[in-house]
Formats: structure tokens, C-alpha cells, sequence
């Protein structure tokens, strides 16, 4: 065999082999890995830059102070929910909420994010894994870590602590869908 064609060959199969690596990487929503033997979650590394952007949500309060919420997740989640309407067991949402600043711009009152402030993270279980931790509950994990101790889990209790602000979404497997345009039919 010619060496040009040993060349050809050897990236033939590597090829081959790294299809093979990312389709099942692509098709397994492995939240797992974030997840201890007891269920605690710890926030995943570099999520920015290896999940999915599904949107970004700017909430207002009655004084008129702003934050912006950007939630991100696994790739391949959009797809799947497309499909299936659901999250597939497995998948890890991330909300990482910031403040803001503002001011007058050409296109108005213009608002951007600044500091991060908390990161959510919810994982989806639909196997009821974790039945007597606390943070697990209504097919999620839920975990907050704040900006001053961001490797660090806070919440104690996802009733007590989480929930009151998914109750809007309950029909929506307690996630607002309605502002991640990625899970839209295109």
C-alpha cells in the first residue's frame, strides 16, 4: 500500500471514528456528570461556550430596576424539545442572571448586562433519582450558586427555595418557554 494511501486511509478513519464520538455525544443529554452519589449539583465549567443559548428574558421590577436573565443548554436540547415538546431526561438548564446598566442611545434607552449576580441550574429527572434530597422534585434538580461563592450550592430546599418562581410555568414543565424563541418550530 502506498503511503498516500495509508495517509488517506488513516484520516478516513478518524473520521469515521469522530462521527461516530460526536452523534453520541449529540444524542445523549448527560446532566449526570454534574450530579454526586447524594444529588448535589455542582454548576458546569464553560457553559457559555459549550451549551446552546435558548434565549434571554428582562425582567423589570416595580422600581423600574432591570436585570437580564440568559438561560443556556445542552446542545442538541432545542432540537430534541422541537420534536417531543419535552426535555429529554438529562438535560441541564443554566440561568445566569445579571445586572444591568443603561442609557441613551441612537435606538433609544438601551439596556446591557454587567455584573453576574446568581446562576441557576435545573437538570431534568425524570426518573425520580434523588427521592429524599430536597433539591429534587416535580422532574428537576435545582441548584443556586451567587456570584460572591460561585462554586458553591446554596439552595437548601427546591419548594422553599426555587419553586414560588416557577409556578407561572407549571404547565410547562416549570420552565417559561414562551421566551426561548430556539424552541420554536422554525
Amino acid at each position: 500500500m502506498s503511503f498516500r494511501m495509508s495517509m488517506l486511509m488513516l484520516a478516513l478513519l478518524i473520521l469515521i471514528g469522530y462521527q461516530q464520538v460526536k452523534s453520541e455525544s449529540d444524542s445523549t443529554y448527560n446532566g449526570w456528570d454534574l450530579v454526586d452519589k447524594a444529588g448535589n449539583i455542582r454548576k458546569p465549567a464553560d457553559f457559555r461556550d459549550l451549551y446552546q443559548a435558548l434565549g434571554v428574558y428582562t425582567p423589570v421590577d416595580f422600581n423600574n430596576n432591570t436585570e437580564m436573565h440568559y438561560t443556556y443548554a445542552l446542545p442538541g436540547t432545542a432540537e430534541y424539545y422541537r420534536k417531543t415538546g419535552k426535555f429529554p431526561d438529562g438535560t441541564v438548564l443554566v440561568k445566569e442572571v445579571f445586572a444591568t446598566d443603561h442609557a441613551q442611545m441612537t435606538t433609544g434607552d438601551a439596556h446591557w448586562a454587567t455584573s453576574t449576580k446568581v446562576w441557576f441550574v435545573m437538570i431534568k429527572d425524570d426518573k425520580g433519582r434523588y427521592p429524599g434530597n430536597p433539591l429534587w422534585g416535580n422532574g428537576w434538580g435545582w441548584a443556586l450558586f451567587k456570584s460572591d461563592a460561585p462554586d458553591k450550592q446554596v439552595a437548601t430546599d427546591f419548594k422553599k427555595d426555587c419553586l414560588s418562581c416557577h409556578i407561572p410555568a407549571k404547565a410547562t414543565d416549570w420552565v417559561y418557554v414562551q421566551g426561548y424563541p430556539v424552541l420554536k418550530s422554525q
